[in-house]
This record gives structure tokens, sequence and C-alpha cells, in this order.
């Protein structure tokens, strides 16, 4: 009987480590898969403004524009990013934009924020960024003229 290495299956440690950690990186760049629509509205976002794209959770797929000084997220149906789960508190995080950077803040929320898979009390987004709400994870872009600006 032929072993693994005879058969083209596995090789040395370094082989597999080596494709093991290229993989890895591969993932780490690729990111969320963006569809033709998701990119245009993406493409088409005015300088001063961002958008918010739900990857997973309940609505995914949803996009939130980002284009007042304040936007509100929450289960209140005053919200103005309505998330309705009871792992969302009512009020639970904001959207702040000064100029035409984004920061999120959290509302003292029961089950916390995070910001790239840490929880935070608010941080400062960057293009790419992921923010968790209760079971929503969202992927924050903003407008092309702004990283062409640098920011």
């Amino acid at each position: 009987m032929m072993n693994n290495a005879e058969l083209g299956f596995g090789g040395s440690a370094d082989e597999v480590e080596s494709t093991l950690r290229f993989n890895q990186d591969l993932l780490a760049e690729s990111g969320p898969h963006l569809d033709n629509d998701e990119q245009a509205a993406i493409d088409a976002l005015p300088s001063g403004s961002a958008l918010l794209i739900v990857q997973r959770g309940p609505n995914q797929g949803s996009r939130f524009l980002l284009d007042q000084d304040v936007t509100t997220v929450g289960r209140h149906p005053n919200a103005d990013i309505f998330l309705d789960d009871v792992t969302v508190s009512r009020r639970h995080a904001e959207f702040l934009r000064a100029g035409k950077s984004f920061e999120v803040k959290d509302l003292a929320s029961l089950n916390g924020t995070y910001f790239n898979g840490s929880r935070i009390d608010g941080a400062t987004l960057e293009n790419g960024s992921e923010v968790q709400v209760g079971k929503f994870r969202m992927t924050f872009y903003a407008s092309k003229h702004d990283l062409a600006k640098g920011e």
C-alpha cells in the first residue's frame, strides 16, 4: 500500500505549513465578497458618506447609508438603523460623522458593540472595518472620493 506522500497527498511538515499559511493569508486579504450591485453602491457614494453592508446575521445583504452627523442603531422602531432582534438593545449604538471620517460609539448596550472582533466603547472606522451589533455583522465602506484624498 502507498503512503500519502507517494499518492501526492500531504508532504513534508514545511510544505503543509506553507500551504496553510498561504490559505490563511489569502482568506485574510479577500475580505467580504461584494456583488456588482454592492460595488456599484459603494462606487456611487458621495464624499462625506459611507455604507454599511450586513455580511452575517438577520437581514444579510442589507445596506445602510451613513450620511448624517449622527445615525442611531437599535431595536427601537425610531432608530435610523432598525435591527429587529433580541440581541440588539433598543438604543444600541451610534455612528458619528465628523467631516469625512466616521466613528462608532456603543450606548451602554447589554450585548456590546464590536469593532474588528473586539468589544469597544467607541472606535474610528476605516474602510473595510467590521462592526457587530448583536447578531448583525456589518462591513463599513467609506466613499471612494474620501479614500482618494487620504481621508
